[in-house]
């Protein structure tokens, strides 16, 4: 934590105890962020292509397991190049992935990241990213929907295609036009093998669907990850990261209400609770409220930490038949 802001907030205006409060919690963040394993960077050597991909990641809270998985294809990518390097034998291999997860998981992040790893590493020539879904395929009449596909793959040769929701394209019954989507699809991952990254991406049991409905897919699609929820601890950690890069803070009672919000909503939304999207809107929220309120009661000069503070009527609370409602 900056000194400035460690000085902002010991101003005479703000009680003691509550300043204290913040500000170890606030230490605490940074010590579990210094605490993470580095073995993404550390491990590594931190070689020059993984580097700055190796940071990005320690600096991700939680996703231990995508984390390794990014990790293993790295290694692979390396060994391959000491094994040509040594005149041994390079079996080709295929990086088109399957992305499972809830919103918010970090499947589009963690998408961005691996273009810039397969350019780094020389597999891709661009390394840039494209995003679509279905409308960005499926075509109107017969015939356009192959002709929409092949400009989308034309466009994403030396990068990363990133379909987000690919299940939808079998959504149709057998005459709906996203069929010859996925059959375009399937045809350029032949016809442009190592030109291109294909990541299907979507919520867990509809990608497991998707996929057992077309037979020939699993094994196109060697590598899958799957992106589990955040736990409340690591969500909150996420909120206080967010809020440090804002340089904004929340006082005490900001700080369990917010936990306390976080903890009912994923509860009653469950399935379609979108974790870390969902903690950025309602900070986003927050800070907007928080705008509001200080124009409306200000008579004399706002101080620094007044302006840093996120109090608790900045998170607005209606109440409802069914309990608290967040807004």
């Amino acid at each position: 934590m900056s000194d400035q802001v460690v000085a902002s907030l010991r101003k005479p205006s703000h009680s003691s105890r509550q300043i204290n409060v913040v500000l170890r919690r606030v230490d605490e963040v940074e010590a579990e962020t210094k605490a993470t394993p580095k073995r993404w960077s550390e491990e590594a050597g931190t070689p020059e292509p993984f580097a700055e991909i190796a940071r990005e990641l320690d600096a991700m809270i939680g996703m231990e397991r995508v984390k390794e998985t990014i990790f293993e294809i790295y290694a692979m990518l390396q060994i391959s190049k000491y094994r040509q390097e040594a005149g041994l034998a390079c079996s080709p291999q295929m990086y088109h992935m399957i992305f499972r997860g809830n919103p918010g998981t970090g499947k589009t992040t963690v998408a961005r990241l691996i273009a810039r790893l397969f350019r780094n590493m020389g597999l891709l020539s661009k390394g840039h990213f494209i995003e679509a879904e279905r409308a960005d395929l499926v075509g109107e009449y017969i015939g356009h929907t192959a002709i929409k596909t092949r400009e989308l793959i034309k466009r994403a040769l030396g990068g990363v295609l990133f379909i987000d929701e690919a299940y939808s394209l079998t959504r149709g019954g057998e005459k709906d036009f996203g069929k010859e989507a996925i059959d375009t699809l399937v045809k350029a991952q032949e016809d442009y093998k190592d030109q291109f990254i294909l990541i299907l991406a979507g919520y867990p049991d509809e990608m497991d669907v998707f996929m057992a409905m077309n037979p020939g897919l699993p094994s196109r699609f060697p590598i899958q990850i799957d992106f589990p929820d955040y736990t409340l601890d690591q969500l909150m950690q996420i909120a206080e990261q967010m809020l440090k890069e804002r340089e904004y803070v929340f006082l005490p009672q900001t700080f369990m209400r917010f936990k306390q919000y976080l903890q009912e909503v994923k509860l009653r939304f469950a399935r379609n609770f979108s974790n870390a999207r969902f903690v950025r809107n309602t900070i986003e929220r927050c800070v907007r409220r928080q705008a509001v309120r200080l124009l409306k009661q200000q008579n004399r000069p706002l101080t620094k930490q007044e302006l840093m503070q996120i109090c608790p009527e900045d998170l607005k609370i209606d109440s409802g038949s069914d309990g608290p409602i967040y807004l």
